[in-house]
């Protein structure tokens, strides 16, 4: 049985999915469904049982289902969020115990980790020195990264972290303002016609900040190459390994739906101390690891997540 955190969430139902088309029913779903509507992300999925997060611990120790495989998605994703306390509880506390049941059990465990830890040095090499969150939900992050290259030494089977650049997909609009600048583009062209972009910052024009973009299959597939293959620890970047402007995606966005146009606004007031203007994953350890697979264009990604968010307004050019 696998087990999925955050299973009724957008990285984590995709995973669901994922299993499922490979045959697997054995799931078991951990979440907190207090918002309802959230169930629409699992609605199409075979699972074989699902446990409210406030329950999981003494679920595991009560009944200890024989899990094949942890897959850690379940956190607070809010990078805007101020309650420090509410973040350490949710993104670091809850992880560690997870951790050390899979550790005395032996089950592998791939988490989910950010690369909102790299702040604003523009350097994304899987090295210390370089992790310098701007913010308290980057330092929830890292301060897991650090607990486990802490007990690295000693740790045995799977465990693995994967830093999430910026990940997009069908299923993100539960996401509110935590969606993936892909999905606000569309929802902006779609309802006002207008893109709206930030001005410049850190030396960017209008637009031009850059991000790396990796589709939501792409993530699902190594967090299942390294929940199913040999042992491995460590924690990796997971991007596309390729930055993209604003203006790039939103042209293409643009283009596809054969209508809308670009409007920069201004920077808000506060928020550029902890903005990234410029993320692009290093990917050579997770190569290195044995992940092959080429990643998915941004323009192919693009196309993919507008055929299901307004298949009517998808034409055929490329």
């Amino acid at each position: 049985m696998f087990m999925v955190t955050g299973g009724a969430g957008f990285v984590g139902s995709h995973v669901v999915s994922a299993l499922n088309a490979r045959g697997r029913d054995d799931v078991l779903v951990v979440d907190d469904l207090t918002r309802g509507e959230k169930f629409k992300n699992l609605a199409g999925a075979r699972i074989a049982d699902y446990l409210d997060k406030r329950e999981l611990f003494e679920a595991l120790e009560r009944d200890r289902p024989p899990l094949t495989a942890i897959l850690h998605q379940g956190a607070c994703t809010d990078t805007l969020e101020s309650d420090g306390r509410y973040l350490m509880e949710n993104n670091f506390r809850f992880s560690k115990r997870l951790l050390d049941y899979a550790q005395r059990e032996q089950i592998p465990f791939v988490y989910a980790s950010s690369a909102s830890i790299y702040g604003k040095e523009g350097r994304f090499e899987v090295e210390a020195g370089n992790e310098r969150p701007v913010n308290a939900y980057g330092y929830s992050k890292l301060a897991f990264d650090q607990h486990l290259r802490w007990r690295l030494p000693k740790l045995t089977g799977t465990v693995v972290g994967l830093r999430y650049f910026n990940v997009y997909g069908p299923r993100e609009a539960l996401k509110g303002r935590m969606a993936s600048m892909v999905y606000q583009v569309f929802r902006q062209v779609r309802e006002h016609g207008v893109a709206r972009l930030f001005e410049g910052t850190d030396g960017f024009v209008d637009g031009e900040q850059r991000r790396d973009f990796v589709f939501v299959d792409d993530v699902v597939e190594a967090n299942l190459f390294f929940a199913e293959g040999p042992p491995r620890r460590g924690i990796y970047n997971l991007g596309s390994g390729v930055s993209h402007s604003f203006n790039d995606l939103a042209q293409r966005v643009i283009e596809l739906l054969g209508e809308g146009r670009i409007e920069y606004i201004p920077f808000p007031a506060g928020l550029e101390p902890c903005y990234q203007s410029l993320t692009e994953a290093d990917l050579t350890s997770l190569r290195e690891a044995g992940f092959a697979r080429e990643m998915t264009s941004l323009a192919a990604g693009i196309e993919a997540c507008l055929r299901e968010w307004a298949p009517e307004g998808v034409g055929s050019r490329s």
